[in-house]
């Protein structure tokens, strides 16, 4: 498994088309959205909301396209009010969610952070997914290397992941193989998308 991120099983679950690419695919490489009673676009990015689904891929680009061709409208057969900087609102979203999901595996005991827990947790096998700050030294970085057959996220930035773990800054973090891992995984490969076209920010 490269740096780039973690690769998608595209074999199953439910499908989505994008209303901006056309291209159908698994529902979490996509965006949901709804149309609220006042018209008002509303992203779903849980996918609880009720309504008709309106998907877009998890890209900045498709995001932005959506938006300036004023697809969201089409797709729902009405006027749609659609927020001032969706694009970068649904990045938030992402990011918050993410962060949260890391909370949730820190406080189940399947994450840990800091350069020599994980550095323990890879050398031991028990790290399934590693985590490295996008601003994080990359000298520092190099020294650990993803699990075998494991996964790496390299877009978070130090500021996000202390969030994760009740510190100011983490660099450093890993998931072990609970529950949690596969749906870290696959959100922030979702933000990812979204972060694509920032300089430095995607690994």
């Amino acid at each position: 498994m490269s740096r780039g991120g973690a690769e998608k099983d595209r074999s199953g679950g439910p499908e989505r088309k994008c209303i901006a690419t056309g291209e159908t695919q698994p529902k979490y490489g996509l965006i949901r959205f709804v149309v609220g009673p006042d018209s008002q676009l509303v992203p779903d990015v849980l996918e609880k909301l009720p309504g008709r689904g309106l998907w877009v891929s998890a890209d900045r680009a498709a995001l932005d396209t959506a938006v300036k061709k004023k697809l969201f409208a089409r797709a729902a057969r009405q006027p749609v009010t659609v927020p001032d900087g969706l694009t970068d609102l649904v990045e938030s979203i992402l990011v918050r969610h993410v962060v949260e999901l890391i909370a949730l595996a820190r406080k189940s005991g399947d994450a840990v952070a800091g350069y020599e827990r994980v550095k323990d947790w890879l050398a031991k096998e028990e790290a399934r997914v590693l985590i490295q700050a996008s601003d994080g030294s990359g000298r520092g970085k190099s020294k650990l290397s993803t699990p075998y057959e494991g996964r790496y996220i390299g877009w978070l930035t130090a500021d996000e992941l202390g969030l994760a773990f009740g510190r100011e800054t983490v660099i450093h973090a890993a998931l072990g193989a609970g529950g949690l891992a596969k749906r870290v995984v696959e959100e922030a490969a979702r933000l990812k998308g979204l972060r694509a076209d920032e300089g430095g920010r995607s690994a």
